[in-house]
């Protein structure tokens, strides 16, 4: 079921808030706590029902196990050890196991079996959610909990399909004074403006975005130098309103029922340097790479080049977390190498004006996510070189496209790169006239255009 349909906000949102409000109020929490996860599993199933059996197979696993790391004083590493390796073993079967098999086929010029196999949305996220969860048991992080809050904690509906990653010491605390979570106008005014404004990045922005995005993709043979320069933006506007869309959907759902989600954008093209765009950029990503990864590796405590080995490798992490492609692997590393520079240009006390910096990292981020976004290597390469060898300077895909296109990226430009971010503009926010006027216009342009195309969000895929 998607945010931005329908059925979602006109049925599946209204019933499960006024009956999680209703029986908070007349009845005991743990029954508003079940009336959460069931309507989060029937989210989840409105997809696949197929998969909510592996979702709960996967949290009675992962439950059985923190508890024994919890309660366990002697085997606590080896329960850890399990966990981890259940965890990876169930991502490694649905998301990589195709991309390994057909690169054995490529290897030795063969073509054994390979099975078809679908990837249950949101794995990535609830996989990740739970492991840092057995991590923070295993660290004494973790306090006594419930199966319950257990349960809401990693499918709470908002996050479930795309994130953000959610960490037991900010959820589990509000899960367990969920008692308290009456009806607030102020706080659900605060989560529908969230809400809205995700909803207009996404229909209004991301959406009419998309087919000039696509076409440059679709046509690489037929790009010149200013096609792809534009396709290139496109796309890097268009994935970016797309996900922090739904990221701010997601805080402003959980808003309405007194849960702070956290943040996972703040302005990452307004970033003059790769450090800081990573620092800006699918933020709770970045935490988990960081706290999870990076740190056990060794992070920056065995000099220099061990720092920026492990940062490297922990980039290609994140590139291998997208998804089952050398694409993503090679968006990681590139990343990874920038991220190398930028360090050692700190190290060397190198600055550039904020204006080159940025011009620079925005430079860096859009030639990267064309790898990110090509369907293979080998259309990457033919789309950057186009960029880079300024032969023809007239356009030719996007010659005939209308005055809508540029209208609609230069409005996603100047927002991307001037305006504050959403948390930022709605940290003090007031129910007052004019924003109750610019909101109302934001939900009905939105809910209009709806009317002609409900699409996914690119982060589904991930």
């Amino acid at each position: 079921m998607l945010f931005n349909s329908y059925q979602f906000i006109f049925l599946f949102l209204p019933t499960t808030l006024i009956g999680f409000f209703l029986l908070n109020k007349f009845s005991s929490a743990k029954y508003s706590t079940a009336w959460l996860v069931l309507m989060s599993l029937i989210f989840y199933g409105y997809w696949d029902y197929n998969y909510v059996a592996l979702l709960i197979f996967s949290i009675l696993t992962n439950f059985f196990t923190g508890r024994q790391i919890f309660h366990s004083s002697a085997r606590k590493k080896t329960w850890l050890v399990v966990g981890i390796i259940f965890n990876l073993s169930l991502l490694f079967y649905f998301k990589y196991t195709g991309f390994f098999l057909s690169n054995i086929n490529a290897a030795f010029g063969q073509n054994f079996f390979v099975p078809e196999i679908i990837l249950p949305l949101g794995i990535s996220f609830f996989t990740f959610t739970q492991t840092a969860f057995l991590v923070d048991t295993y660290r004494g992080e973790v306090t006594e909990y419930s199966f319950g809050n257990y349960c809401l904690f990693v499918t709470i509906f908002p996050h479930l399909l795309a994130g953000p990653i959610l960490y037991h010491k900010d959820m589990i605390p509000q899960f367990e004074q969920i008692k308290n979570s009456h009806f607030n106008e102020k706080i659900f005014s605060e989560g529908l403006a969230f809400f809205i404004a995700g909803l207009f990045k996404k229909v209004v922005i991301a959406d009419n975005l998309s087919p000039f995005s696509n076409l440059a993709f679709a046509n690489t043979d037929a790009l010149t130098c200013p096609d792809a320069w534009l396709g290139s933006v496109i796309y890097t506007i268009q994935l970016y309103f797309d996900f922090s869309g739904y990221s701010e959907m997601a805080i402003g759902l959980g808003k309405m029922m007194n849960f702070n989600l956290p943040q996972n954008f703040d302005s990452p093209y307004q970033a003059t340097s790769i450090i800081d765009f990573w620092r800006r950029w699918h933020m709770t990503l970045s935490q988990f790479v960081k706290s999870y990864i990076y740190i056990p590796l060794g992070g920056n405590r065995h000099g220099q080049f061990s720092k920026m080995k492990n940062l490297f490798l922990s980039m290609l992490i994140i590139g291998l977390w997208h998804g089952a492609n050398w694409t993503y692997i090679i968006w990681g590393g590139v990343h990874g190498v920038l991220l190398v520079i930028n360090h050692t240009w700190r190290k060397l006390n190198f600055e550039l004006p904020n204006f080159l910096g940025w011009l620079m990292t925005f430079t860096c981020v859009s030639s990267a996510l064309v790898i990110f976004r090509s369907e293979n290597i080998f259309e990457a390469w033919n789309f950057l070189s186009i960029m880079y060898q300024f032969q023809t300077l007239e356009l030719n895909i996007f010659k005939d496209a209308g005055a809508e296109m540029y209208f609609v990226l230069a409005v996603s430009c100047a927002l991307a790169f001037f305006s504050k971010s959403v948390p930022d503009l709605i940290k003090n926010f007031q129910p007052k006239l004019k924003y109750a006027f610019a909101l109302s216009v934001a939900l009905i342009s939105s809910l209009l255009l709806m009317f002609e195309q409900i699409s996914e969000f690119l982060y589904f895929q991930f």
